[in-house]
């Protein structure tokens, strides 16, 4: 496995090992021991899944209490996965990282609690799963604007276009209001 250096530091992405040959690839998604010698040592407790089309964009999310770590891949098509560190008393606060994820490329990205995420589909169709480290609590939701103008995120967006998007993704709070961490 690779580990690629993002931006922020505690973000990572995770390039693995493809055996491949005429009948296709194997990969390794996860293995405890070998993500704990790259500092990502995490327990995770529940998996999710995730089907979209073509320009939905969902995000940013987080939760204010059973915080969650992510490990994040695609399994089919492409987005552009976005994580924020609203951590108050980190160096990198407010920033963010924007990756590329595809079945392609067949990269994961490691997000450590205590920040938002999203993502935008690229491709027609994509599924995407994900790994937590804790369970998912809808009373400590939270939803940071994902068009923020203090972001800054360069979503790759045509020029025109809408992204497909929920009222409760479009009506986020801005990191300057938004409940965030210590």
């Amino acid at each position: 496995m690779k580990v690629i250096p993002t931006a922020i530091p505690d973000v990572r992405i995770l390039e693995p090992q493809v055996f491949g040959d005429h009948r296709g690839y194997f990969i390794e998604t996860w293995n405890s021991r070998r993500f704990a010698e790259q500092g990502i040592d995490a327990e995770f407790v529940q998996d999710n899944f995730s089907f979209s089309k073509k320009g939905t964009l969902r995000g940013l999310h987080y939760q204010v209490q059973n915080t969650q770590g992510k490990l994040m891949r695609v399994v089919e098509g492409e987005i552009f996965d976005v994580c924020v560190d609203i951590r108050k008393s980190s160096s990198t606060f407010g920033q963010w990282v924007g990756v590329t994820l595809s079945s392609e490329n067949k990269r994961s990205l490691w997000v450590p609690p205590g920040f938002a995420h999203g993502f935008l589909v690229l491709s027609d169709v994509a599924a995407f799963e994900y790994k937590c480290t804790d369970y998912y609590a809808k009373a400590h939701e939270r939803t940071l604007l994902w068009n923020d103008p203090a972001l800054g995120i360069n979503w790759p967006i045509p020029e025109g276009f809408e992204p497909l998007i929920t009222d409760k993704d479009r009506e986020g709070d801005v990191l300057l209001k938004a409940d965030v961490f210590p």
